[in-house]
Parts: structure tokens; C-alpha cells; sequence
């Protein structure tokens, strides 16, 4: 058979299995049966807010079962299509096979991304919080550059970013920043982006042009919405209000309407700064209360699932989950997947989806890139 035709529909079957595996066939084959027995149940409606999640667990399980149901259907009538076509030596007929199975390709391709992004608040907005690790202006420089970084990556995707707390560095750069990046799966995307990131370069910090190492992290998690309910004992939290620690302005340091929050049981703390007026900077501590600790709960809930993705929180060698090599060469390479780039200033202006799209891959199906071996 034709080489192209065969390579698009090995590259269909693969496809198909990673899926069949991700939506673990048989268990969901399971699982709707039940959903179409509750959906048909005269009962079910008397609880609206239970029969509402009932059918839209119900139709997305359908919808996804359907589409991978049809895209085996299209690729095995093609390659019979294509036998017959060759047998009669019907080369028009045989090139509308072809076409067919590109087509079928490309649905089993959107299906997979559709499948990386399936998780409980990928869709939803999300903070990222950015540190600079041990080493003062070196770190701190290298946060400033990853939150550029992201900056730009949101910027590419048409995404809104806001500035809820900044605090900067002695000399450059910043210690730590907060942002809210609200698009459609912006948690999803940038949860993949958790961790410590190493820069190697010549300083422009260092008279004597000396290579440094320095680390900075990455911290993601969800905004809260209504369909999330996240229940927090205002007795378990205690608030501080202090003065911003913004860059300037003239309210800046005259008045306390920044706000801290720390729930006890936790220990998890979050600021808020960003506006002049106390009272919305408390409302929006209070959302990245509740977010940050449903992020804690969804992180205890893969580290039970899979230890081998638990986050590692020391910001330093060891930990680290992607290296940026701008001296002696040029490198960015994922470690947890393998995944490099040899254009670093094109990653450092936000060119992230490969990065993204390797990691939720593996967290899914397990399949990378190539070995995790650190880079000098």
C-alpha cells in the first residue's frame, strides 16, 4: 500500500490506543451504562443540582466514547477503501482515501489535546506565583525573566494577565510575584509549569563575565469558581493587613490595604496588594485562599495517584524541572520529558506549548521524549 497512506494510518492507530487508554475503555463503557440508567430514572430530577452533574458527566463520556468510536470506523473503512482502490488501480479514488485518513489524523490529534485537558478545573483561570531562589540578584533577575516568560506565553494565547503582588529585588529583578492569568484552560496549560527552573549563563551582574547558575519556581494554581466548593473556618484563618510593597505611587506605604491571609491547620499564606482599597484586596486574598488550597487537595490527589510527579518544593540542585542553558551553548531542555529546544530566547519569549503539550503526554499516556539526564 501507498507509504503515505500507511504512515497516516499507523499514526491513527497509535492515536486511538493512547486514547483507549486514557479513557480506560472498558471502565467507561461501564460507567455510561450506569449514567444512561440514572438519566432514565423518573427519580433523578428531583434533585436538580445531582441530575445536572449526572448528564453533563454523561453527555462529555458519550461524546468523547462517540468521537473515538467514529475515528476507528473512518480508519478502517479507508484502508479497505484504499485495498480496493489499488486492486483496480482507481489512483483518484485511492487519493480520496488518503485525504480521508489525513482528515481522521487530524480529529484524533484535537481528541488527544481534548484528553490532556479533561481535568476538574483545567478549564479555569489561574494564579502563578514566581520565586527567586538562594543567590540574590542572580535569582532574582532570572524570577523577573520567568515572569516575563509567562507573560509573554499568555500574551501569544490572548489571555488577560493582572499583577496581584510583586515584591522586588535589592538591586533587580524581583524576590516574588503573583499572577491571575484568566483564559480558557489556563490552569490546565500552566499547571504543567510547576517546579524549580535552572538558568546557566555568563552574569551581567559578574565584572569578571563569570558563568552562574541560578534558580527560581513556579507555582500554579486554580481560580475557584462556583461549581467548586471549597469550605474554609474563618476561625482557622488569621488576616493581616500591612502596608504595599509596590514600586511606587503616591498611596504606596501611606496606608495598610495589603492584605495577608494564613490558614492555620495549613500553614498555606497568601497576599494580595494589588489594588488601593483593603477591602478588595481582602475579597481577592479570601479567592487564593480557597484556590490555593484546592490546589493543595488536587496535589495530594495526584501525589496518591502518581509519586513520581509529586512537586518538589526546595528551590535548588535536585529539584529542578527544566534547565535554560545560555552559556557555553545554547539548551532548554524539560527534564521530566525529555523535551529540548535549541532556541532559548525563543522559549524565553513564551514559545512553551511544546514544553506543555510533552508534559501532559506523559502524565497521561507516560511516553517521553528522550532520556531526563541533566545538562551542564
Amino acid at each position: 500500500m501507498r507509504a503515505d497512506i500507511v504512515a497516516t494510518a499507523e499514526a491513527i492507530k497509535e492515536s486511538v490506543g493512547l486514547l483507549r487508554r486514557h479513557l480506560d475503555w472498558d471502565v467507561s463503557v461501564k460507567r455510561l451504562a450506569e449514567l444512561n440508567a440514572l438519566a432514565e430514572s423518573n427519580d433523578l430530577w428531583n434533585d436538580p443540582d445531582k441530575a445536572q452533574k449526572v448528564m453533563q458527566e454523561r453527555n462529555a463520556l458519550d461524546s468523547r466514547m462517540n468521537a473515538l468510536t467514529e475515528i476507528s470506523r473512518d480508519l478502517n473503512d479507508n484502508l479497505e477503501l484504499a485495498e480496493m482502490a489499488e486492486d483496480e488501480g482507481d489512483s483518484a479514488t485511492l487519493d480520496e482515501a488518503a485525504k480521508a485518513l489525513v482528515e481522521a489524523r487530524k480529529r484524533a490529534e484535537r481528541l488527544q489535546l481534548e484528553a490532556l485537558l479533561s481535568g476538574e478545573a483545567d478549564s479555569n483561570d489561574t494564579y502563578l506565583e514566581v520565586h527567586a531562589g538562594a543567590g540574590g540578584t542572580e535569582s532574582q533577575d532570572w524570577a523577573l525573566m520567568l515572569m516575563r516568560m509567562y507573560t509573554r506565553w499568555a500574551e501569544r494565547r490572548g489571555f488577560k494577565v493582572e499583577v496581584v503582588e510583586e515584591s522586588a529585588g535589592e538591586e533587580a529583578g524581583i524576590k516574588s510575584t503573583t499572577l491571575l492569568i484568566k483564559g480558557h484552560n489556563a490552569y490546565g496549560w500552566l499547571k504543567t509549569e510547576a517546579g524549580v527552573h535552572r538558568l546557566v549563563r555568563i552574569s551581567p551582574f559578574d565584572s569578571n563575565a563569570r558563568r552562574h547558575t541560578s534558580f527560581a519556581s513556579a507555582t500554579v494554581y486554580p481560580v475557584v469558581d462556583d461549581k467548586i466548593d471549597i469550605q474554609i473556618n474563618e476561625s482557622d484563618v488569621r488576616v493581616d493587613t500591612m502596608r504595599s510593597g509596590g514600586a511606587g505611587g503616591q498611596h504606596v506605604n501611606k496606608t495598610e490595604s495589603a492584605v495577608r491571609l494564613v490558614h492555620n491547620p495549613t500553614g498555606v499564606m497568601v497576599v494580595s496588594e494589588g489594588s488601593r482599597s483593603q477591602h478588595a484586596n481582602r475579597a481577592v486574598a479570601w479567592q487564593m485562599l480557597r484556590a490555593k488550597l484546592y490546589e493543595r487537595e488536587l496535589k495530594i490527589r495526584e501525589e496518591a495517584a502518581a509519586a513520581e510527579f509529586a512537586a518538589k518544593t526546595d528551590i535548588g540542585w535536585g529539584h529542578q524541572i527544566r534547565s535554560y542553558v545560555l552559556q557555553p551553548y545554547q539548551l532548554v531542555k524539560d527534564l521530566r520529558t525529555g523535551k529540548t529546544s535549541g532556541v532559548p530566547s525563543e522559549v524565553l519569549d513564551g514559545d512553551l506549548d511544546g514544553f506543555m503539550e510533552a508534559t501532559l503526554a506523559m502524565r497521561a499516556y507516560g511516553t517521553k521524549e528522550g532520556d531526563t539526564d541533566d545538562v551542564e
